[in-house]
């Protein structure tokens, strides 16, 4: 299995995410959305994202060639969407936002909410470097 993935490519991920995590995370609405919104529109929003992130890494990312490297394919589609859980965390720690030990229900809901955009900004900024 040939993986390339390097720096550069979490990089672009990072960046991504973070150009589109940071206007939807400073609004109020989407914190609010976050508290109200039932767990199985989360698990369909959290669905809807892989979705997008791998439909749009086929097209782009591998130009619809993932036959032999199904594997991969989906390797960076779950990395793509870890880094930016990770980076909308972040985000929501620095705007004190994301309450993991006080309500952590809460806390994962605002980033799995906030991490669909998200996701689509990282995977498309991933994807001006092609595999």
């Amino acid at each position: 299995m040939n993986f390339h993935f390097n720096g550069e490519d979490a990089g672009q991920i990072v960046i991504g995410a973070f150009a589109l995590s940071v206007p939807i995370a400073f609004s109020e609405e989407s914190w609010h959305l976050a508290q109200t919104l039932p767990l199985g529109n989360m698990a369909l929003v959290v669905l809807l994202s892989l979705a997008f992130i791998a439909l749009f890494a086929y097209q782009s990312v591998f130009q619809s060639n993932i036959v032999r490297r199904l594997a991969v394919f989906w390797l960076r589609v779950i990395i793509a969407y870890v880094l930016t859980l990770a980076v909308v965390s972040v985000v929501l720690i620095a705007l004190d936002k994301w309450p993991m030990w006080a309500e952590p229900v809460l806390a994962i809901k605002r980033t799995l909410l906030i991490a669909m955009p998200a996701s689509m900004g990282a995977i498309i900024v991933d994807s001006f470097d092609k595999e």
